[in-house]
């Protein structure tokens, strides 16, 4: 199995980090599977994956090029570089820009360790990757994950806010156990990412950033190292801190977000807009999760939450900066009631 070595002071300065870019690699992952993880990815699926063909069909030299930077295994280094987490709010232009000045024989090394086997296709012998890679993802961000961005950070922003209540009630094991497939706290400061067989990666001195994405897929990524620092060590001599990057699904209720399904009895009793909300509610929400889940506005949500408390049908606690609602025994009493 793979896992890092992450130190205690590796782990206390890591962080939730959005990415734009991320988001659209994940956007490209799903494009090019084509199949979908709930409904929701489903339609946007159908709506957006014959054109992204079209696309492909039209030019093969990148339509081979990101077959292979996806590889069967393992995504090419450059095509997937971790986010700079001093550069708060970066745009997707801002990171993209690594992309495109990355050196055209570091691509082509990337491809062929992302591929697994065998030389590097003729068609691919060529030194505008790095630009076409980049192209690519511009159009995907322009087509597909631009005009739903507002939502989709929204999603991505809830996400972040239950992750760290989570980190607040069972600490980082509990955290990390669940972020994404074959991922977990092995004690002893090693974290487990995936189940395949990698050698280990010492992380001491590391930026550490988890990264989540609303498709149904995730990676890890890292920088790659100065020449001459030995493969597995992550503090450089020149003393640059190098950065790791965990990609992981936001949580299903999230990803796959629409409208909950409301008992009618219920629904005719708070008012269906109202029963939604005490409907989410049973695991802990934040304000911010609800708008998104609800497609309601931040002054309905908080009216509804609202005259939801002073009923005691449910009670909220404050999680960091922001205060996590669940149903109270009452509230429970009452949805069990219509089952």
């Amino acid at each position: 199995m793979g896992w890092w070595q992450v130190s205690a002071d590796t782990l206390a300065g890591s962080r939730f980090v959005v990415s734009p870019l991320a988001e659209t690699i994940a956007a490209l992952k799903v494009l090019e599977r084509g199949s979908a993880a709930h409904p929701g990815e489903r339609a946007w699926l159908a709506a957006h994956r014959p054109a992204y063909r079209a696309r492909q069909a039209a030019d093969p030299v990148t339509e081979q090029l990101v077959r292979a930077a996806l590889g069967p295994t393992w995504n090419a280094d450059f095509l997937t570089p971790p986010p700079d987490p001093g550069a708060a709010a970066a745009s997707f232009e801002e990171e993209l820009a690594c992309i495109r000045a990355t050196p055209p024989q570091v691509a082509r090394a990337d491809l062929l360790v992302s591929l697994g086997s065998g030389p590097l296709p003729d068609i691919l012998r060529r030194d505008d990757l790095p630009l076409r890679t980049a192209d690519a993802l511009e159009w995907v961000w322009r087509e597909t994950v631009l005009p739903y961005w507002p939502r989709r950070r929204r999603i991505i922003e809830a996400d972040v806010v239950a992750r760290t209540a989570q980190l607040g009630r069972g600490g980082w094991a509990a955290a990390l156990s669940d972020l994404r497939p074959g991922m977990r706290w092995l004690g002893g400061s090693r974290l487990q990412i995936n189940a395949r067989n990698y050698p280990p990666r010492e992380l001491d001195g590391a930026r550490l950033m988890f990264v989540p994405v609303t498709p149904h897929t995730g990676w890890v990524s890292w920088e790659a190292l100065p020449v001459g620092v030995p493969e597995g060590q992550a503090r450089p001599a020149t003393g640059v801190r190098p950065r790791y990057a965990v990609v992981y699904p936001c949580s299903g209720a999230l990803a796959g977000a629409g409208h909950p399904s409301v008992p009618e009895a219920l629904g005719a009793l708070l008012g269906p807009a109202r029963a939604a909300v005490l409907v989410l509610l049973g695991s802990p929400k934040s304000t911010t999760q609800l708008v998104t889940l609800t497609g309601q506005g931040l002054g309905s949500v908080g009216r509804h939450l609202r005259v939801l408390r002073d009923a005691r049908l449910i009670q909220g606690r404050r999680a960091g900066r922001s205060v996590l609602y669940h149903r109270t025994a009452a509230g429970e009493d009452l949805l069990r009631a219509q089952e």
